[in-house]
């Protein structure tokens, strides 16, 4: 008996003895990486602070100068002039043709307002499109609400009533960003392979079909069938 508690004491040492080397071996290897962080050239870790530090330094900079042109809300311009001044000064505007009597501005209104607080990198901005007769010809609108999606002084999209929009009054401020971000006039982190859209439910009340109602050289609401 006393060898064969023996053995169980030289196997249980033995296994205590591997646990211990089988430590030592993590220990060890967590001191090297911690060496080498510790080791790290002072003059590599000055950089990279330094390059974040400018880094921040210029995202900050670049908020102030947007900021400093009017982007971060959404705001009325009173005149076509206007227009030509704000859009020279910013590289991505969104600029509502509304009016008054149309509904379907208001609902535009709301969206575009939260919009324009999320992405301060474009410039949104509404017209009065009866104050307005020379752009609009110039720009073809025909429909209210539309929505000129401009890059670099350059008139390359349009938002024309709710079309784009899964044809609904009651469409999300999300589909709305993910329409701007595909035409890129703001900064879409979403995929845009993937319309918002798409994913809800349309039921038959709410699904409304729009009119596209276009005569030359009047303009319609895209929420009534007369003018």
């Amino acid at each position: 008996k006393m060898a064969a508690d023996t053995s169980v004491d030289i196997l249980q040492k033995v296994l205590e003895n591997e646990i211990l080397q089988s430590t030592k071996v993590v220990e060890e290897h967590l001191d090297a990486e911690i060496q080498k962080l510790d080791q790290m050239d002072e003059d590599e870790l000055e950089r990279l602070k330094q390059r974040r530090l400018e880094a921040l330094k210029k995202t900050q900079q670049q908020k102030q100068e947007w900021l400093s042109k009017g982007h971060g809300e959404y705001r009325e311009i009173p005149s076509e002039r206007d227009f030509f001044q704000e859009v020279k000064e910013s590289k991505n505007v969104v600029c509502h043709f509304y009016r008054d009597t149309t509904f379907r501005c208001q609902i535009m209104d709301k969206h575009l307002t939260v919009l324009a607080k999320k992405h301060i990198e474009t410039k949104f901005l509404k017209l009065n499109a009866e104050k307005s007769p020379f752009l609009c010809e110039r720009l073809r609108i025909k429909v209210i609400p539309t929505l000129a999606l401009i890059k670099d002084g350059k008139t390359h999209d349009y938002v024309v009533g709710f079309t784009d929009l899964g044809n609904t009054d009651d469409f999300t401020t999300e589909t709305l960003e993910w329409r701007l971000g595909c035409a890129d006039v703001i900064n879409y982190s979403g995929s845009l392979m993937d319309p918002p859209f798409q994913s809800q439910k349309k039921y038959g009340t709410s699904f409304t079909k729009l009119d596209k109602k276009t005569i030359r050289g009047k303009i319609y609401d895209s929420d009534s069938d007369d003018d």
